[in-house]
């Protein structure tokens, strides 16, 4: 596999110098001048060189973007602002505003969400919940998280909002909220929409929201598996394997985006949040993630902030 090394500046003692110098030719004797001088040589000491394999993406659905959680810093970002499907990443935001819910009253664990004949039509993934059902908020949160159930996003959705329309309207409210300025969402699940839109930024800061507002529920992007009817229903999230450390959080598929993953991990007194998108297989997908978390756990923080 080819490999890719980022060199977003010099990386030798020698060339930071030189490369300071030559971007000042006249004296520096004035403040400013003295200023921008010590913060270039502050960037050449902290900046080295990220050896990365190529990813096996479609170019046009690629993007990715690594963020250490405790300082908003990137430290590593390829298209982070194009925007792209979010597929299933979608949830993360229904799980927002069912955490939000569970917050402030309107939902407890034990709440029972009605099934519409709207949510049970809804295709796979999916628990193939029968209209005239109900599931309850902790089983429902588990289906989203490990299973990506798209009958249960949308009933949430409807018992959340009344309708999915009005759901998804109080979903983009919210991702402007959390500064996720170039995400529309149009559903509570991912599923194929054209006026869905995204980006791998958007994504990082929704999981640092979800991170830093939901610590007390955090803990269910962690589960690998939960029971449903007496059966054992496996999720999708390798990371959790892969990547010592790693907590959660979502992976999503469709064919206009990909295979996408936002996760998140902490080891050694480090943590991390990232989003990769347009994996062009899940294994494919995984193995760039779990480089791109291991790669950075290793190395100096690049200064450049989260935010455009």
């Amino acid at each position: 596999m080819l490999s890719m090394t980022r060199r977003n500046q010099p990386t030798s003692p020698m060339e930071c110098i030189l490369s300071a110098v030559f971007r000042f030719r006249r004296p520096l004797f004035s403040v400013l001048q003295f200023v921008l001088l010590a913060a270039l040589l502050s960037a050449c000491s902290t900046a080295d060189t990220l050896e990365i394999a190529t990813p096996q993406a479609e170019p046009s659905k690629y993007a990715a973007i690594v963020v250490d959680a405790e300082d908003g810093k990137v430290l590593y970002s390829v298209a982070a602002d194009q925007t792209r499907y979010p597929a299933s990443l979608t949830k993360m935001m229904t799980l927002y505003l069912m955490f939000e819910a569970l917050q402030n009253g309107r939902l407890s664990r034990s709440s029972q969400i009605p099934v519409s004949a709207n949510a049970a039509k809804q295709p796979a993934s999916k628990l193939y919940m029968k209209a005239g059902t109900s599931i309850d908020v902790d089983t429902a949160i588990r289906a989203l998280v490990v299973k990506s159930a798209n009958d249960v996003a949308t009933a949430v959705a409807e018992h959340l909002a009344g309708d999915e329309d009005r759901f998804s309207r109080l979903m983009t409210a919210k991702a402007r909220q959390l500064g996720m300025g170039r995400t529309v969402f149009a559903n509570a699940s991912g599923l194929p929409d054209a006026g869905m839109r995204t980006t791998a930024r958007d994504m990082a800061l929704l999981s640092l929201a979800l991170r830093r507002d939901y610590p007390q529920y955090y803990s269910y992007f962690r589960l690998k598996s939960f029971e449903y009817r007496g059966k054992t229903i496996r999720g999708h999230n390798k990371i959790l394997d892969m990547v010592s450390g790693a907590d959660g959080i979502k992976t999503g598929y469709i064919k206009a985006s990909g295979y996408n993953l936002a996760a998140s991990v902490r080891r050694n007194g480090r943590s991390l949040v990232a989003v990769v998108m347009g994996g062009k297989s899940g294994s494919a997908r995984n193995e760039h993630m779990a480089q791109l978390l291991n790669a950075n756990l290793n190395r100096s923080s690049r200064y450049s902030l989260l935010r455009p």
